[in-house]
């Protein structure tokens, strides 16, 4: 082994752990990955409940090119391991007077979409969609691909060139205001504000830079895997195993062990394993709470506002929904309440906007012949105490009722099976504080800058990946936050 060659501890295999493993094991390090649970994934997790297949977690895949390029840096084919198709129909929104918005991966025919089924034009959506990209050129090559707690790395033309541009990134009115002056209907308003969810955020206070969120999709487009999302962790498990990287199931991390302000391996149990280096892939709040022994923990990040969480009903459905697509959303009459009942008030709103996933319209065998498995999730707080069975059986009734009513159908005597995930279970299953999705939220037009770093400053050796800390949460940035690390280790 030459001196170059380093002995690595990765804690965690969610999507951003096993990323970080491939690549430090294709650059010739020797990667040991632990991880508490007795599978690989985390968040992107499968369930099975009865003749039904869910994707437990992260149900839409966009930017395929981050998985494809973990496959074209070991030398192998991406088609050869792990295929996608593209969508036609990104989402299928439905609204209470009866219109259904149908966003298709074709920009000018979701323009049209919009300008038929509302009061604004098609032009306005082009409109809105070209500045979404304007925002995208000018955040990735700083914000998304590199460290922004690295001082060199503003000093190149790039970044130099990104930082004169940052009035254009729309950081000073929130997402909510932005859209607001920019489409007169009520509905693309909504349609557009939804963005703001997708790193766990409000779109009443996010800043309108997160308009960058629709290009992902727009652009680069929306995807199903074949095999359904946990076939992204299954195929990266096997190509991390291929490279040389070895896992250890149901093996929970009690402290990383430091000497000298260094990083000296990890305590499993009694057991001590010696590295070089640790990349945790833990949430930063457990890492310092519970992995960082006699530590100072850098208190002023870990008391940041949490993102907002996820209840999830995975429903068995004993018939089909022509209706219905891959993805689909119901949403209240009142948005800005539904917001202000998760962030103000820490509760549940009576009148949620609700997603619904169903998987077996593209993998058939996800549910039996005749049947469709609802993935069915509604955005709420994080967990601070809530009396959240309480709450879980009145969002059930008002989820039922709302479903029932826009569907023309009794929806209740239609389940067959059913599992719930809330964010108490999110917490105890994933290691996610207070349950909270992504981390910290983005209500703040600094939160790009105030999440923790890829990098300790006062532990040598120590590096941080996945949702919680830089660039942020969801399946594209957890695996650029991968990538960050690895740039990052000599």
């Amino acid at each position: 082994m030459s001196t170059a060659q380093k002995k690595i501890i990765v804690i965690g295999a969610g999507i951003a752990g096993i990323s970080t493993a491939i690549r430090l094991a294709i650059k010739g390090h020797s990667v040991n990955v632990y991880e508490a649970a007795p599978q690989p994934g985390g968040k992107l997790a499968e369930i099975k409940s009865g003749d039904f297949r869910f994707d437990a977690g992260p149900s839409l895949f966009t930017m395929p090119q981050y998985v494809d390029e973990l496959f074209k840096l070991a030398g192998k084919n991406p088609d050869d391991y792990f295929r996608y198709k593209r969508l036609d129909t990104v989402c299928k929104y439905f609204f209470e007077d009866g219109t259904t918005i149908n966003a298709f991966a074709d920009r000018n025919r979701f323009a049209s979409e919009i300008e038929n089924k509302t009061i604004d034009t098609a032009e306005s959506v082009i409109d809105f969609l070209n500045d979404s990209e304007k925002i995208y050129g000018i955040t990735d090559p700083v914000f998304l691909q590199r460290s922004l707690h690295k001082w060199k790395n503003y000093f190149n033309w790039t970044t130099v060139k990104s930082l004169l541009r940052f009035p254009q990134i729309d950081p000073f009115r929130t997402m909510n205001k932005a859209n607001s002056t920019r489409f007169s209907d009520l509905k693309t308003v909504r349609l557009f504000n939804r963005y703001a969810t997708y790193n766990g955020s409000d779109p009443y206070q996010a800043p309108a830079t997160l308009n960058v969120i629709p290009h992902f999709e727009q652009h680069f487009g929306a995807y199903f895997p074949e095999g359904g999302m946990y076939a992204i962790v299954k195929s990266l498990t096997d190509l991390a195993i291929q490279v040389g990287v070895k896992f250890h199931f149901s093996q929970y991390v009690d402290e990383i062990e430091i000497k000298d302000k260094k990083v000296n391996g990890i305590r499993v149990g009694l057991n001590s394993h010696r590295a070089d280096l640790v990349v945790s892939n833990m949430d930063i709040w457990y890492t310092y709470r519970k992995l960082l022994k006699n530590i100072p923990a850098p208190e002023k990040i870990l008391h940041q506002e949490r993102s907002s969480s996820a209840l999830i009903f995975y429903w068995g459905i004993k018939r089909t929904f022509p209706e219905l697509d891959l993805h689909n959303i119901f949403f209240t009459e009142d948005y800005e309440r539904e917001f202000q009942q998760i962030w103000q008030e820490r509760t549940v709103y009576e009148d949620p906007t609700i997603y619904i996933n169903i998987s077996s319209r593209i993998q058939t065998s996800d549910a039996p012949p005749g049947c469709e498995n609802w993935f069915t999730m509604i955005n709420v707080p994080s967990n601070s105490g809530q009396d959240w069975d309480k709450l879980i059986s009145t969002a059930r009734s008002n989820i039922l009722t709302k479903l029932s009513r826009i569907l023309k159908t009794d929806v209740s005597g239609l389940i067959v099976s059913e599992e719930i995930l809330d964010p108490r279970k999110i917490d105890s299953q994933t290691f996610s504080y207070q349950g909270s999705l992504y981390g910290s939220s983005s209500n703040n037009q600094f939160a790009a800058f105030l999440r923790h770093a890829n990098f300790s400053s006062k532990i040598k050796g120590l590096y941080f990946a996945g949702g919680s800390v830089h660039p942020g949460g969801g399946i594209p940035l957890a695996l650029l936050s991968a990538k960050i690390v690895v740039g990052l280790i000599k």
